[in-house]
């Protein structure tokens, strides 16, 4: 464990906390919103300004890196101990759209301190979190007394994250030799509540796609024609109705191949989360849960692959009745997965029970628009433990362990570079990404400065040791 006195860490933070403060509320202001065309030039400010910050920090190089669309920044800083790891952080700078319209009590842009907590779009996804790391650094260096980190530290920060992170395979593949490193930090993800500060072991991957189908060459009369051809509509209908069985698993043959199913001890550790599931069904505004039989609804909404019918439509559609057999119809469907599916895999098995499902006289076609592969690290990985000791003394608590049901660019990382992906973060739900009046909480951004400081020499002795 690493010997860097917790208190010179915290003196350091309570000395700089003003400063970086400032820093950041002047980072916040620049609208880098990469959904909006007419905001590229701010994403690329955005860039700019963050380079020019970790140059400012001590990282003896700092890029912006082009891509087909906006830019990433990438920085190291060698820790000059030919022993040492190497560590990736990952996080982004680009932001969700924002507008005092939407429902902003002040303009988003324009940073604004309220009882401790820091109103501004960026301010917990991502800018904030990406932050504390300079502040992490600097303490890190101050309280041991080094010149250089104790690992080799690298930052790869990408600006179109908000917009599917389109560009970001490539990137990776592109400059997979400056990336190289012995684990990756994610810093694009939250804690359980601020009470129950807790450590992400893994991301679902996604795939999706629309099934068109096609019946009569045009829409025909019910009456004169019903009931004697095939009509597109009741087959999607059908379709999407088969798509699990009566124990609500997916009911596509092989989608389930490849599997790694949760483990005794990781259900147990879910079992100890303040899960209220009144509370939570409120946040999902549904009256009732429902998901794979024994599966518990944390089991289904993080370790558990699934398929959702996300729209269905076909034929008439307008007031009144129309009694046509209708010659089209749709259906979208989404899949998430867990570690050890193939994307690829399941997308072919997925148009496999579609041809077999349909009858003669429906054709069809299915469209896929990519994925993201899912991601999973060991909860005993020693780089995973360095991030759980360092938590641990940043708050003075247990860290407890949880995972993450949605999807993102972190399974890119850990295909492409080859090594495991751990997750640091100290956002919490209420700090509403992505929705008006975004927030991150500053005692717990400085647990977050902590929680780094403490890191990079733990990692250190945790691979010599290993």
């Amino acid at each position: 464990m690493s010997t860097t006195p917790d208190s010179a860490v915290r003196t350091y933070i309570t000395r700089h906390r003003e400063a970086f403060l400032e820093d950041l509320a002047d980072w916040l202001r620049i609208p880098s919103v990469s959904a909006d065309p007419e905001r590229a030039g701010d994403v690329r400010r955005s860039a700019e300004w963050l380079a020019a910050k970790l140059s400012d920090t001590g990282f003896s190089t700092t890029e912006i890196w082009e891509t087909g669309g906006l830019p990433a920044v990438f920085a190291e800083w060698p820790s000059g101990d030919p022993s040492a790891p190497t560590v990736l952080v990952y996080g982004h700078h680009d932001v969700q759209p924002a507008a005092r319209e939407d429902g902003w009590h002040t303009d988003p842009f324009e940073p604004r301190t309220v009882d401790g907590k820091l109103y501004a779009r960026g301010a917990a996804d991502d800018k904030g979190q990406v932050f504390f790391h300079t502040l992490g650094v600097r303490a890190h260096l101050a309280a041991t007394g080094r010149t250089a980190p104790a690992v080799n530290l690298k930052l790869l920060i990408e600006g179109e994250e908000e917009s599917g992170s389109p560009n970001f395979p490539v990137l990776i593949e592109k400059h997979a030799d400056r990336l190289a490193c012995d684990a990756v930090i994610v810093s694009d993800t939250g804690m359980w509540s601020r009470d129950t500060p807790t450590v992400c072991t893994g991301m679902r991957g996604l795939t999706d796609c629309q099934v068109d189908l096609y019946g009569p060459d045009q829409d025909i009369h019910s009456g004169s024609f019903g009931g004697a051809v095939p009509n597109p509509a009741t087959e999607a209908a059908r379709l999407a109705a088969a798509l699990h069985d009566a124990d609500r698993r997916v009911a596509v043959p092989g989608f389930y191949d490849g599997v790694i199913e949760l483990s005794d001890r990781e259900r147990e550790l879910f079992a100890e989360l303040p899960f209220d599931e009144e509370e939570w069904l409120r946040t999902a505004h549904s009256h009732a849960s429902l998901g794979e039989a024994g599966s518990t609804t944390l089991e289904r909404i993080w370790a558990r692959p699934t398929a959702e019918v996300n729209g269905i439509g076909g034929g008439y559609q307008g007031p009144g009745g129309k009694t046509i057999v209708p010659s089209t119809a749709q259906l979208k469907l989404s899949f998430r997965l867990v570690a050890g599916q193939s994307a690829a895999a399941v997308q072919q098995s997925v148009r496999d029970w579609t041809a077999a499902s349909l009858p003669a006289g429906i054709r069809h076609q299915i469209t896929f628009w990519g994925a993201t592969r899912p991601c999973l690290t060991p909860l005993d990985h020693p780089a995973l433990q360095s991030v759980v000791r360092a938590m641990g003394r940043a708050f003075e608590q247990k860290i407890r362990f949880t995972r993450e049901g949605g999807s993102g660019p972190a399974a890119d990382l850990q295909d492409v570079l080859g090594v495991p992906v751990l997750f640091l973060g100290i956002s919490v739900p209420s700090d509403g990404w992505h929705a008006p009046n975004e927030k991150v909480e500053l005692d717990l951004l400085m647990k977050g400065v902590e929680t780094a400081a403490h890191l990079w020499g733990d990692l250190a002795e945790t691979w010599r040791t290993a």
